[in-house]
């Protein structure tokens, strides 16, 4: 039975204050699943749904921010998506457009572009471009936002980026083959330079990460969330935190 009302409020502040502040995930990343499912539960339109799942993410952000979460990667829309229907994927572009415009405006984030940018219209490429300019000095959580991602295509990228670099120093194949190794990948990747995710959340009940922050992830822990992405509640968040810090992280071994 789900709580509501002061009861739902009690157990809200009873989670946050049980929290092992020891054990905060420094990177949390997400896959906000579920707003097309959700809006169509409510007898609402795909778009409506989109909306509701960009309204969340602010809410969210502070939740992070009160807990103390220093990176936030949040997966707005895979390469896959692109390849959707125009008269649905328009809309959604729009929408991930004034959301991280909104972002930027708040000055409470630093926004950082994850995905294959040349893959984007110009003028959702040019809105993820303000917006990480914009806010490259603020002090607050830094948020990858993944648009256009996929994690087979960052490797891929990766790789191009490490061949180019090299090539340009004159480097030969067989002098990089020779020399290449696993850090070698992780300086050419979208997230170069950020701690991997500890945690990565996602909603709507789906049990699998469809290539999200493929190499990043190979240590990460893992929460799944029965809630639609537009009704994912800070309780929700805070269960997953204290599932996170409840587990025995083996990193491997």
């Amino acid at each position: 039975m789900e709580l509501s009302g002061p009861l739902y409020g009690l157990y809200e502040r009873r989670l946050l204050a049980a929290l092992d502040r020891e054990r905060i995930p420094r990177h949390v990343g997400v896959i906000l699943d579920g707003n097309r499912r959700w809006a169509a539960a409510f007898g609402s339109s795909t778009e409506q749904g989109h909306r509701a799942g960009a309204d969340k993410i602010e809410e969210f952000l502070g939740w992070c921010a009160e807990v103390g979460v220093e990176v936030v990667t949040l997966w707005l829309l895979s390469t896959d998506n692109l390849a959707r229907p125009a008269v649905e994927l328009a809309p959604l572009l729009e929408i991930i457009e004034h959301t991280v415009a909104d972002l930027a405006a708040d000055g409470d984030w630093r926004i950082h572009p994850v995905g294959a940018r040349d893959l984007l219209p110009s003028r959702t490429a040019e809105v993820l471009k303000r917006a990480e300019d914009s806010t490259r000095t603020k002090p607050g959580i830094l948020v990858n936002v993944a648009v256009g991602y996929g994690g087979r295509q960052e490797v891929v990228d990766a790789v191009r980026s490490l061949l180019a670099e090299h090539a340009g120093r004159g480097t030969s194949l067989d002098e990089l083959a020779a020399k290449l190794d696993i850090e070698h990948i992780a300086e050419h990747l979208y997230t170069r330079g950020q701690p991997d995710p500890d945690l990565v959340i996602r909603t709507s009940g789906e049990q699998r990460l469809s290539g999200f922050l493929l190499w990043q992830s190979a240590h990460s822990e893992f929460y799944f969330c029965e809630a639609y992405w537009p009704a994912f509640r800070k309780v929700d968040f805070l269960r997953a935190l204290r599932a996170y810090a409840a587990r025995g992280r083996r990193f491997g071994a």
